[in-house]
């Protein structure tokens, strides 16, 4: 039987203090029901002997500390999972949102997660194609990978955020493919472009959405990301399912951690933020991965927007550590028209290696991602010193290699959010471009493969 409190003593914003509280833990749900029969959610955010400290998932005006009874449910927060999930979007709290009905729930599951056995991963080793090229030939993603786009403030993550959602599968596996879409603290806008975007292209039958928009309460932030690694648990884990976790906005969620911090009067951290963040970010980062035996995998793509462009900020700081690499966005590739603005010699792909290759993409793979690399760098490099000494100061290769970087921001990097290029049309571009500079030049290519590809007329598909 469950009691009921009659002891709400203090109401601060929308924190409540109820006292004479006995058996209540940590996490746990809380029902604050008025004197006209509505009923206020919330959980506890802290407890001291007999009083519980808890924050409402709405606010608190209206509400009568002396006619209001408190109800502690004796569990966290659940979500209530099923297969019909597919193609519904829902709210923050996993309420359905687009008019449908209520899902009946196979089972409801914790969305705080179980814990994984460490022994039980499995290695990311399968490629996942993207269909755009700076990921799939440079920054493959493999699958059970987490790899975080850096964003900044303005530009596109939104619209690659839709391409990569539509665009993501397994290759040479007939196993299904689903994405599940956090959307943190984003604005009703925002929201709308990618309802529209992902009914239009029909890529939400195989996708679940959760909504948490600018305006809802900050603690409705907190738990968005983590309902929606819950459902991409059960889809993975349960049936099968090769599960693609996209998460915008990550510094939303942090910002709503810092603002439920300030409210428990917490000790600050580094920049304001409170000192478990790293913590609490690796908690759901760590919700990637395969296991063996399952067929399953989840691979998250949290996109964070980095504060002034800053790198070094706490949040881009932490992420980094935690994941396997991370996506860079350059805002001067997009000032010059470059789509998706994606820069790709500080941009990393840790896993790479164990996705590539015969059998997985192609047996020149390797070998022609670091040749790019390499003369990309060489490129921009000649193009730096052509602006303080003039052009006239570089020698004939370099001017190549400055055609060469040119050529490849504009061919390779920018293909535009529609067109989707098969990993055979990136390798073939590649070698397109490498033919810009002369045979002996490419020393990162074994001679077996110059004899085979660099004579041969690739094709490439321009979308």
């Amino acid at each position: 039987m469950l009691k009921e409190y009659r002891t709400i003593k203090e109401l601060v914003g929308p924190l409540m203090l109820a006292e004479g509280v006995s058996g209540v833990t940590y996490d746990e749900l809380v029902e604050i029901r008025e004197e006209n029969g509505n009923i206020r959610r919330g959980k506890v955010l802290e407890v001291a002997g007999d009083t519980a400290l808890v924050q409402l998932f709405e606010s608190s005006n209206g509400l009568q500390m002396d006619t209001s009874t408190v109800r502690f449910l004796g569990r966290s927060i659940e979500l209530s999972v099923s297969e019909d999930m597919l193609g519904r979007v829902f709210d923050g709290m996993g309420n359905p949102k687009d008019g449908g009905p209520a899902i009946i729930p196979d089972k409801r599951m914790d969305i705080n997660g179980t814990p994984m056995n460490p022994a039980a991963r499995d290695y990311p080793s399968e490629f996942i194609q993207t269909g755009i090229s700076v990921i799939d030939g440079l920054n493959t993603l493999v699958r059970g990978q987490k790899l975080p786009v850096f964003s900044g403030s303005g530009l596109p993550h939104a619209q690659l955020a839709t391409q990569i959602a539509r665009q993501a599968k397994v290759l040479g596996q007939d196993s299904r493919f689903a994405v599940v879409f956090a959307a943190i603290g984003i604005t009703f806008e925002e929201a709308d472009y990618f309802i529209s975007d992902f009914k239009r292209t029909g890529a939400i039958e195989r996708a679940v959405l959760f909504m948490n928009l600018a305006n809802d309460p900050a603690i409705e932030r907190i738990s968005t990301p983590r309902m929606a690694l819950t459902a991409a648990e059960y889809l993975a884990y349960e049936k099968g399912m090769h599960v693609l976790v996209i998460m915008t906005d990550i510094t939303n969620y942090a910002e709503a951690l810092r603002e439920v911090s300030a409210a428990r009067k917490e000790v600050p951290g580094r920049r304001g933020y409170p000192g478990y963040l790293y913590t609490d970010l690796a908690s759901m980062y760590e919700r990637a991965g395969r296991i063996e035996g399952r067929e399953g995998s989840i691979t998250q793509i949290p996109i964070l927007t980095m504060p002034e462009d800053d790198k070094t900020h706490p949040i881009p700081d932490l992420t980094g550590y935690i994941t396997e690499g991370q996506i860079i966005l350059s805002r001067d590739l997009h000032r010059r028209g470059i789509a998706p603005p994606i820069d790709a010699l500080p941009s990393l792909s840790r896993l790479k290696d164990k996705g590539i290759g015969e059998g997985k993409t192609r047996k020149d793979h390797a070998a022609t991602m670091n040749q790019l690399f390499a003369a990309y760098s060489r490129g921009k490099d000649a193009k730096e010193l052509a602006v303080i000494l003039g052009e006239a100061s570089l020698t004939d290769m370099d001017k190549k290699y400055a055609a060469f970087s040119d050529a490849f921001e504009q061919r390779y990097v920018s293909q535009g959010y529609q067109s989707d290029r098969s990993i055979e049309d990136t390798l073939g571009l590649g070698w397109d471009l490498l033919k810009m500079l002369p045979r002996s030049e490419l020393r990162r290519i074994r001679d077996d493969l110059l004899d085979e590809f660099y004579q041969l007329n690739s094709q490439e598909e321009e979308g």
